[in-house]
């Protein structure tokens, strides 16, 4: 995860450029921008490669920088010694802010609830989408385990059997609490027990579960075996930590205007300063991401618990790395970092949105092929959500706990819902374990077996 360190910046580059080179004035007036000219705002690793020959890298790169400085707010100050960490208000940034503001808040999906028409169905969705974070954030720790494996553990609630699932259900404790503990301030137990929740019974010796680190010996390292951050000292670890939990709780909106921060730049700052600090043995970046979920949740973006970021960065980790890098390497310029985060998260909210607007589509043509073809009146409510999950794909395999639960009714019921699909050759069922699996019969067969 090499990356090219930025050069010192001169103190003076336009009393530079005048003296030295003034006849290549326009060319590096190119540079006096936070962003190139299709709006991206470079790291220096990046933006060094279209330096054109002949002019001062320094020269160039100070330009940008003093731009950059000039349209900078200050967030927090960081490390040891303490850095302030500034950050620019892309328009990256602000889109988004919008799309947060428009899809992810509690009334936004009550809307979309509204608008989909069948509650039992959105709600079946949504209850399948709340395990897709906890399981992404593993994967992108290193879990070996695939989402239907993963999905399968916590739907049937069975004991895990290795490592990796142990971390998965780890996991989702954690998002769990996260959500229950929407309503509290930011603490230093907060943290801890996040940590806590995700990694006890995994390998306690390894990651002191809900104690923070007391060594220096602790990096965070690449997959090539490279040592990319080595974060500040364990000593005055507490005090630093509560200088950011502080910072979280100062409720940004009620104070003057040129200290605004919107909640999602809080929350992903958040998400940096716990990868940044690394207080933990192991463990840093699930607990990262949940506290990120956590401010989420407690600023009333409660769709975030079914938007799952992790998908995205475990598709991408070195970027992912090289956001916190660009960071630290460029005197706490927060901006790459919450770029990069905004572009996963404006994302991850476009594949929630195609998810409730594919149900909506499943949810009329399979109402349709029910009236034309005769079964609706056959199937009963519980049923009828069941089978449609099954045909547009959202679950494929269903047990009676994973039933019992997500229709919150009760185990018989479930039961009675299941084998009833059964009987209409809708489905079939197989045993696995102590199980019984229940799968939707292919449509060509379901059709078949109808019409004969």
């Amino acid at each position: 995860m090499n990356i090219k360190v930025p050069p010192a910046v001169q103190a003076n580059p336009f009393a530079i450029l005048t003296k030295n080179d003034p006849d290549k004035l326009e060319q590096y007036l190119e540079f006096y921008n936070p962003m190139d000219k299709k709006g991206r705002y470079l790291p220096y690793d990046e933006l060094r490669h279209r330096i054109a020959n002949g002019l001062d890298h320094k020269l160039a790169w100070s330009l940008t920088k003093l731009s950059r400085i000039r349209q900078q707010a200050a967030l927090l100050e960081m490390g040891e010694p303490a850095a302030l960490c500034c950050y620019m208000l892309t328009p990256l940034i602000q889109k988004a802010v919008s799309e947060v503001d428009r899809n992810t808040t509690t009334a936004s999906l009550e809307w979309i609830s509204s608008k989909i028409g069948e509650k039992s169905q959105f709600e079946y969705l949504l209850k399948d989408l709340i395990e897709d974070e906890s399981i992404s954030s593993s994967q992108l720790e290193g879990a070996a385990t695939t989402t239907q494996v993963a999905k399968d553990l916590i739907k049937r609630n069975r004991k895990p059997r290795s490592e990796d699932e142990r971390m998965i259900l780890g996991n989702y404790k954690m998002m769990l609490h996260a959500w229950d503990m929407r309503h509290q301030p930011l603490s230093l137990d907060l943290i801890r027990d996040l940590h806590k929740i995700g990694v006890e019974g995994i390998d306690d010796d390894a990651y002191a579960p809900g104690h923070f680190r007391k060594t220096n010996n602790v990096h965070v390292v690449s997959s090539d075996g490279e040592i990319v951050h080595t974060p500040p000292p364990c000593e005055n670890l507490k005090t630093r930590l509560k200088s950011i939990v502080d910072w979280a709780n100062f409720d940004h909106d009620k104070n003057d205007d040129s200290s605004y921060v919107h909640p999602l730049v809080k929350a992903i700052v958040l998400h940096f300063c716990i990868g940044y600090e690394h207080p933990f043995r192991d463990g840093n970046g699930r607990v990262a991401r949940a506290l990120f979920y956590w401010y989420m949740f407690k600023k009333d973006f409660s769709a975030f618990r079914y938007i799952a970021i992790s998908v995205l960065l475990k598709k991408a980790p070195t970027k992912y790395g090289k956001s916190y890098l660009y960071t630290e390497t460029d005197q706490m310029d927060l901006t790459y970092f919450i770029e990069y985060q905004s572009s996963i998260i404006i994302r991850a909210i476009g594949k929630f949105k195609e998810a409730y607007s594919q149900a909506a589509l499943d949810i009329d043509s399979f109402n349709k092929w029910l009236f034309d073809s005769g079964l609706y009146s056959q199937l009963n409510d519980k049923q009828r959500v069941v089978f449609q999950v099954a045909k547009s794909g959202i679950s494929i395999a269903f047990t009676i706990r994973s039933v019992e639960r997500n229709l919150g009714c009760s185990y018989n019921t479930a039961a009675a819902v299941l084998n009833g699909l059964v009987a209409l050759k809708l489905f079939r069922k197989s045993k696995e374990g102590r199980s019984w699996i229940y799968v939707m019969e292919e449509k060509d067969k379901i059709i078949k077996e109808w019409i004969d």
